[in-house]
């Protein structure tokens, strides 16, 4: 992967800056119109200073002891937002509007290789407790995709001439991999049956007919699920969600009340960690938990929250790469990138279909779990 590269269309790349500037641009302009004066906006002694002592926000933030400067992180700002300041909004999606310039649209070209036109960047296998792939220089596992912004990005990777790409993802695995280790029918026979995760955690948590479920209570249950397998806190939830802490608490006991063999699991899980100092994925790899006994309540708490997901994850991991060791030649060649739980491959049009079900029939199965692995596939000529 690392030798091959992806090819990166630079005039789409190009595109994309310079729309994205001409935004950034009139958003500025905005700021600048709400401030009564032009001013630098990534200086954080400056927006704070035009914040909270010219137009006097009303804020919990107070100058730092250290810098001398008020806080002006995306959690100060969204908290001004809700308060219906306008220009906390704005800033808000100027820094989102610039990062992608910055970090995405300038920085892939820089790092497009000027004799393949393509990027190549490296993986490293070493570097996460979970044992999942890195990518640096550049890193191209951390693509947006969940913005419209992102995925236009996206577009820039584009196969090679004659060929198209196959992405192969595997859908909600660390989800599946939980109802695995921790047996619960509810979920496994939502999985076998290709039934709407979220829809039946919903329907399980709020008491609700599964076929009343609507967008808001699918979106909490969505949160909660994926919260779960991270050992989210009420306070997280509250906030990753938008609902009081007293609400979310509410919810996470109703999850375990309704899947107690997760609670179950989690304990285990837990208990095995503090024993051992580690845990273990599928394939009986040890993933090393740090401060998992520690007597700091932070540190411990972290590392609690760390040997929870590490199983998940780290089997997640475990199955994506015997994957790829598993792919015979003939598509392993095709390989350009593994993006986490997805593999994207560059290959000749005219054996698109064929490719792809041999990729999908690969990789589902890897391992026969009693959630079984499921793989998305997509075509197209750009990412």
């Amino acid at each position: 992967m690392e030798s091959r590269g992806i090819l990166v269309d630079k005039q789409v790349l190009d595109e994309i800056s310079l729309d994205l500037n001409g935004r950034a641009k009139i958003i500025a302009d905005s700021i600048y119109k709400i401030a009564n004066q032009e001013f630098n906006i990534g200086s954080t002694k400056q927006l704070g200073e035009i914040l909270f002592e010219k137009l006097k926000l009303v804020t919990k933030s107070k100058k730092s002891s250290k810098s001398g400067n008020y806080s002006t992180d995306s959690d100060v700002l969204e908290a001004l937002a809700l308060q219906g300041y306008e220009i906390a909004s704005l800033i808000l999606e100027w820094r989102h509007l610039t990062k992608l310039v910055n970090t995405y649209t300038e920085a892939l070209q820089k790092s497009i290789d000027p004799n393949t036109t393509r990027i190549h960047t490296t993986f490293e296998m070493n570097t996460t407790t979970t044992g999942r792939l890195s990518s640096r220089n550049p890193n191209l596992q951390n693509i947006p995709i969940r913005t419209e912004e992102g995925r236009g990005i996206r577009k820039a990777f584009v196969a090679s001439k004659g060929n198209v790409l196959i992405s192969a993802d595997y859908s909600q695995i660390e989800l599946r991999l939980l109802a695995h280790f921790a047996d619960i029918k509810q979920l496994k026979e939502a999985f076998l049956y290709n039934r709407d995760i979220h829809a039946v955690t919903a329907s399980e948590i709020f008491g609700v007919p599964i076929q009343n479920i609507d967008s808001d209570l699918r979106r909490k249950a969505k949160g909660i699920n994926f919260g779960i397998i991270y050992g989210i806190s009420p306070f997280g939830l509250a906030k990753n969600i938008g609902i009081p802490q007293r609400e979310a608490k509410k919810y996470i006991e109703n999850y375990f009340l309704r899947y107690p063999g997760i609670h179950e699991y989690m304990k285990k899980i837990l208990d095995f960690a503090k024993s051992n100092n580690f845990v273990e994925t599928i394939f009986k790899r040890r993933c090393f938990i740090e401060g998992i006994n520690s007597s700091n309540y932070t540190v411990r708490s972290f590392a609690e929250r760390a040997a929870i997901n590490a199983p998940l994850q780290g089997s997640a991991a475990d199955i994506i790469k015997k994957a790829m060791v598993m792919l015979p030649e003939h598509l392993s060649r095709y390989l350009v990138l593994q993006i986490h739980d997805e593999l994207l491959f560059d290959v000749p049009e005219a054996k698109t279909e064929m490719y792809a079900q041999e990729i999908v029939s690969i990789m589902e199965n890897v391992v026969q779990l009693s959630a079984p692995l499921k793989v998305g596939v997509s075509v197209g000529k750009s990412w």
